[in-house]
């Protein structure tokens, strides 16, 4: 067994290298490029969901308040008839990215702890990289990747942006396991 406090260094370094690679991933290739469209008649629909003056959150339409109000004939026909709306809101203003990207470091950091948790409880010091590779890999790929597939399923975002957040999620992973396995005690 390892102690936790000697794989300090492997979680924040493991942390920063996913930090870049998301950076690369996100900003430097394409590949999220079509992940969210943009809505037909985009100044009305912002004029129309501006007068109704939301607060900040989730929003469904047609929306039940329970299992009952699901079999309402009136809730039945809205959602038959469509279209079905799941929404964010959030106030106007530019992204608070340095908000954004300081919550997703600490989110790396806490993958990375409990990658380095299990790994910490299952591997002894001196255990050959690629053991350590597929122990943490395989925690951080849950940690980033696993949990984004019940958006799919309850949330209905799109398959395919899902599948393709499941590759970034695999990168950090391998990123992870990597500085992991290069940055095990000896025994």
């Amino acid at each position: 067994m390892v102690s936790l406090t000697s794989l300090l260094i492997p979680i924040v370094v493991s942390a920063v290298v996913v930090f870049l690679v998301s950076f690369v991933l996100h900003m430097l290739i394409p590949f999220h490029k079509n992940d969210i469209r943009k809505i037909p008649q985009e100044d009305e629909f912002l004029a129309m969901v501006r007068g109704l003056n939301l607060p900040k959150g989730d929003y469904a339409a047609p929306h039940a308040d329970s299992p009952a109000a699901m079999k309402d004939p009136v809730f039945m026909e809205k959602r038959n008839n469509g279209p079905i709306v799941i929404m964010t809101t959030t106030p106007g203003g530019a992204p608070p990215m340095s908000a954004h990207l300081t919550k997703w470091f600490i989110y790396c950091v806490v993958v990375s702890i409990f990658a380095a948790y299990i790994a910490s409880r299952t591997l002894a010091p001196g255990t050959e990289y690629v053991q350590v590779f597929r122990v943490v890999g395989t925690t951080a790929f849950m940690g980033y990747a696993l949990a984004l597939v019940q958006n799919w399923i309850w949330w209905m975002k799109d398959g395919g942006a899902t599948f393709r957040s499941m590759i970034d999620g695999l990168a950090y992973a391998l990123a992870t396991a990597g500085v992991f396995g290069s940055m095990w005690p000896a025994a």
